[in-house]
């Protein structure tokens, strides 16, 4: 009986002992060594080296930067979801530059809830879709599918091809949303989500749902955003008004969502 013997290809033991060493050896914001220089020392070449740094990246790792090489992932992102969070606002907060690739847009027939969330009733009834990708220093971070009122954005087809949304909402259509609900599941890379977001198929993201409205609490748009989670974190901070220990100060029979609209408005 012949015996099969299997080995790893000799690029999977490159990347797991750059994994190693990455941990070890490297901080934050650290760049690699090139590609060159990591071919002429473990003696392979630079296609070799480069699928072995593709592991790395899609593991969140490290990030590609054209002109810079590869550096070091600094950390989980920190998101704060909050009724007038805007995720380009957040990320300059955090001294993060980023930018959004209009992937395609269109008017079509959304899913049954989102259209009932609109209060969509007939069948041919059509919302504005636009699909974006949100990239952070040149590396993928969320995919974002938009859900809009096409009565509150005319002519949007027309003026968008990229950037942020929320910018174009407020110059050109005097648009300023908040969230009015929220919420956060755990989901799967698809096929495009392993494409667009460069993870591998099946890898853990973070799903966040929000319904935004404008300054009046209509509903403008229902945006749904797939994140790398091992790239990105959100964070809520809950209103410390309420008195825990005092009953009267908590109505229970109130919508939660219904103070996040009035404090939208305030």
């Amino acid at each position: 009986m012949s015996r099969q013997i299997l080995s790893i290809p000799r690029y999977r033991e490159l990347a797991e002992t750059l994994v190693r060493e990455v941990r070890a050896d490297y901080s934050p914001g650290d760049l690699l060594p090139t590609e060159a220089q990591l071919a002429k020392r473990f003696g392979v070449n630079r296609h070799t080296v480069r699928r072995s740094l593709d592991e790395l990246v899609a593991a969140g790792m490290v990030t590609r930067h054209q002109g810079r090489g590869t550096q070091v992932v600094d950390r989980r992102l920190d998101y704060a979801v909050s009724a007038g969070s805007k995720v380009t606002q957040n990320l300059a907060g955090l001294g993060l530059p980023s930018n959004s690739c209009c992937l395609e847009q269109g008017l079509e027939r959304p899913p049954e809830l989102i259209a009932q969330r609109f209060g969509l009733r007939e069948e041919s009834a059509c919302l504005l879709r636009v699909d974006t990708v949100r990239y952070v220093d040149d590396a993928p971070l969320m995919r974002l599918r938009h859900w809009f009122d096409p009565g509150r954005v005319p002519g949007w087809l027309d003026r968008y091809r990229g950037g942020s949304t929320r910018a174009l909402l407020d110059q050109h259509y005097g648009l300023r949303l908040h969230r009015r609900r929220v919420r956060i599941d755990a989901g799967a890379a698809d096929r495009e989500d392993s494409r667009w977001l460069q993870c591998p198929l099946h890898a853990p993201l973070l799903l966040m749902t929000s319904d935004n409205t404008d300054t009046e609490g209509a509903l403008v748009e229902i945006s749904i955003g797939r994140a790398r989670a091992d790239r990105l974190s959100y964070h809520i901070d809950f209103d410390d008004r309420i008195d825990f220990d005092d009953p009267a100060g908590i109505d229970f029979d109130t919508d939660p969502h219904d103070s996040d609209t009035d404090e939208a408005k305030s």
